[in-house]
């Protein structure tokens, strides 16, 4: 994904404002992600997403996500209907909530 691309489709919270709540906040656990504008406040699809980009950070990795956030909505309307999110072994490299 690029900076300005949303995670939190709910509240349109960009890559960008995670980081630089990440960087700014030090936040020890990924739930006060949610400090960041509600993101992941909504239909929950971006919560595992959250929680990756929080791990990445924790482990001094720049945090960030694979694929387009075109696919990453595609996936999410999926999600909003089927009440399932993707597994890993599916057709995608998000992290699966099982």
């Amino acid at each position: 994904m690029e900076p300005d691309d949303h995670v939190c489709l709910c509240y349109r919270v960009s890559l960008r404002k995670v980081r630089g709540y990440l960087s700014r906040e030090d936040p020890a656990v990924a739930s006060l992600i949610s400090e960041c504008l509600d993101a992941g406040t909504g239909c929950g699809w971006c919560v595992p997403f959250l929680k990756k980009l929080h791990a990445d950070h924790k482990a001094g990795a720049l945090p960030d996500l694979k694929g387009s956030p075109e696919e990453y909505a595609r996936l999410r309307e999926r999600f909003r209907t089927t009440g399932k999110r993707p597994t890993a072994d599916t057709d995608t490299d998000h992290p699966d909530e099982r």
